[in-house]
């Protein structure tokens, strides 16, 4: 098994340690490579390469790495790349935008077909008066008597905007409507076929679920019906090893569970726990061959043939003390494009193929050396209440851990995690010399149900908390001194960031706040008046109050506590941020001024909630660095 020659030349590179830390730019622009993605028969990969704020797509051969095509994209915001088949190449792009039937700008989904031969393209969706090009959901890609189709999701218009399925010939780009549109229905399942044989239907307003099966000739049967969830709905997610069932996710109770529903059944199967796993479909099927996990800190596939489990077994060999994600592999599962993470070189994508016994890496994300690259450990304590906390500490290089600056570094969601791979944020703080905290706070996704709803109603409480309860447990160890702290966060991280200096005061010593909610009722009023309710009714829940104009969610907001500042406030937002509105912190930014309070406010221009532009992400990296050193100098 060989290694492309990049791997050899980083180690030669890095025989010599260096005196100084990559530059911010080494770690807060753009990644190299954002996605790599195998054709179904193997031969063929398409790469998203970024220089600078540009994306291009490389077509190259997946056996001798010869370059058939680029596509240039631009500073296009391309979110994902999909094969339809061997000629054809589906790309993925957001766009900040207002459509029809909405009463506020938003980011949507809007696609391309290339044909990697011919170098034509065309828009997905793209020829028809009476319908949106605005994609919903991944493409299904079908082969249909030797066409080959993708079945998406889009909106078409008559007296109102519905939920339409659409078919189209990859080849031309003709598209029809494959399933009339129905009110609440929200996803569909089409066969190996091209037959719509499930759906699934929900109304926001009651909180009903059903799942529907269609009979030949005879139309739709109800197999079941939830009541009485408005957030936690049930959701189809494909076939089941077969085709003859379909996979349902539910919440019920405490677990997370599938049900198997037999296409021919009239209920659903008995409840099967899977926790925090995610399901691996095959992409022609759709049907389930294996899920992935996280158990303990190590990222774990399992495949339901013995055979792919062995086939998967071989790639992992190939990277000993690696975390391995799987990102694309063949419809055989003998080629794989995987994304190797490594303590000392950090993330690089390899094509792997087992027929060939052949391995070329694709090329790392970041151009970093092991001297560039932090050491990370899991951090374990317990909050002021008892419940067990767990988090991931990066020390930075060449200091002892011993009374270091701390910079504490809370993850949005909030039900989402820090995970143990390389990321990117961290690494850059660490590498200015502070050692890092990222907690898995309360509310966090990834350890339960009871985990995440026992941050129900804490915001701004026993959530923010479990972060100054990670200081104190760092300076009782002696690793830091709890009197060179500041928190750094972005969306909900950035709640918690002015929430630690508006709501829970003494602990740090300065806050940046990228896109981070500060006047709550106005955020959930603002959801309200364009009628998100289900989105309502989830950060209510999250936030405490039972209606949008609790007071509750005054008492927990950090601009009606504005007065109670005493450290220095960095606020950072995207203007196209559709996640959290701007204004959010334009509010944040008058009321710590009116209050006579030290406050600086970083605009990104033409930047979206997630960071996704390169010259505003490292905007945004170099204001909050230049802000820590100046307010918690690490030396």
């Amino acid at each position: 098994m060989k290694r492309l020659t990049w791997i050899a030349a980083l180690v030669l590179v890095c025989a010599a340690p260096s005196a100084f830390a990559a530059p911010l730019e080494a770690y807060g622009k753009l990644p190299s490579i954002e996605n790599a993605k195998i054709s179904s028969d193997g031969k063929t990969l398409a790469v998203v390469v970024t220089n600078g704020e540009a994306r291009n797509i490389v077509i190259e051969s997946a056996v001798d790495q010869k370059v058939l095509a680029t596509i240039n994209t631009g500073n296009q915001k391309v979110r994902s790349v999909q094969w339809a088949d061997a000629d054809h190449l589906m790309v993925t792009k957001t766009t900040y935008a207002h459509i029809p039937d909405m009463s506020r700008k938003g980011e949507f989904a809007l696609g391309v077909v290339y044909n990697i031969r011919t170098h034509k393209q065309y828009p997905i969706l793209g020829n028809g008066d009476a319908r949106s090009n605005v994609i919903f959901g991944a493409p299904t890609i079908r082969v249909i008597k030797g066409r080959t189709y993708a079945f998406l999701g889009g909106i078409s218009y008559g007296w109102e905007g519905l939920y339409t399925l659409y078919k189209m010939d990859i080849d031309t780009g003709s598209t029809d409507v494959a399933e009339e549109p129905v009110r609440y229905v929200n996803d569909w399942l089409v066969d190996a076929g091209g037959a719509t044989v499930a759906r699934s239907l929900f109304d926001p307003d009651t909180g009903q679920w059903r799942l529907e099966v269609k009979q030949p000739g005879k139309g739709w049967r109800q197999v079941k019906k939830v009541i009485g969830n408005k957030i936690e709905r049930p959701e189809m997610l494909g076939f089941g090893q077969s085709e003859l069932s379909v996979l349902v996710g539910a919440q019920e109770g405490d677990d997370y569970v599938e049900h198997e529903v037999a296409l021919g059944g009239d209920d659903w199967g008995p409840a099967t726990k899977i926790g925090d796993r995610s399901e691996i479909f095959d992409r022609l099927s759709e049907e389930l061959i294996g899920w992935s996990s996280l158990v303990g800190d190590q990222l774990r596939y399992h495949f339901v043939a013995p055979a792919d489990q062995a086939a998967w077994e071989q790639v992992q060999k190939l990277f000993p003390d690696q975390q391995v994600r799987l990102e694309s592999m063949s419809a055989d599962r003998r080629q794989f494009v995987v994304l190797a993470d490594s303590r000392t070189l950090g993330p690089a994508f390899c094509v792997v193929d087992l027929d060939a016994k052949t391995a070329h890496w694709l090329g790392p994300q970041y151009q970093l050396t092991p001297d560039d690259i932090a050491p990370v450990q899991p951090v374990a304590y317990n909050a002021q209440d008892g419940t067990p906390l767990t988090g991931y500490l990066t020390l930075p290089r060449g200091k002892a851990a011993k009374d270091l600056p701390l910079i504490m570094f809370p993850h949005g969601g909030p039900a989402a995690r820090d995970e143990p791979f390389f990321d990117w944020w961290a690494q850059a703080m660490a590498s200015r010399g502070y050692a890092v905290l990222q907690v898995n706070y309360r509310g966090s996704d990834g350890f339960g149900w009871k985990f995440m709803s026992a941050g129900f109603g804490q915001w701004g409480l026993k959530m923010q908390t479990d972060l100054s309860d990670g200081v104190r447990h760092l300076a009782a160890e002696g690793v830091i001194d709890p009197k060179r702290v500041c928190i750094v966060g972005a969306s909900y991280g950035g709640y918690a960031a002015l929430a630690g200096a508006t709501l829970d005061t003494g602990v740090y010593r300065c806050a940046v706040s990228i896109a981070g909610p500060a006047d709550l009722r106005r955020m959930v009023e603002v959801d309200s008046m364009a009628g998100a309710d289900t989105t309502v009714r989830y950060w209510t829940r999250f936030m405490g109050s039972r209606t949008a104009g609790d007071q509750h969610l005054v008492d927990i907001s950090p601009v009606a506590h504005a007065s109670a500042v005493t450290i220095p406030v960095l606020l950072i937002h995207g203007k196209d941020d559709t996640v959290v509105p701007f204004e959010q912190s334009q509010l944040m930014s008058d009321a710590l001024r009116s209050a006579g309070k030290p406050v600086s406010f970083v605009v990104l221009q033409s930047e979206d909630h997630w960071l996704s532009r390169g010259a505003t992400r490292l905007q945004m990296l170099q204001a909050t660095m230049d802000f820590l050193e100046k307010y918690n100098p690490p030396n």
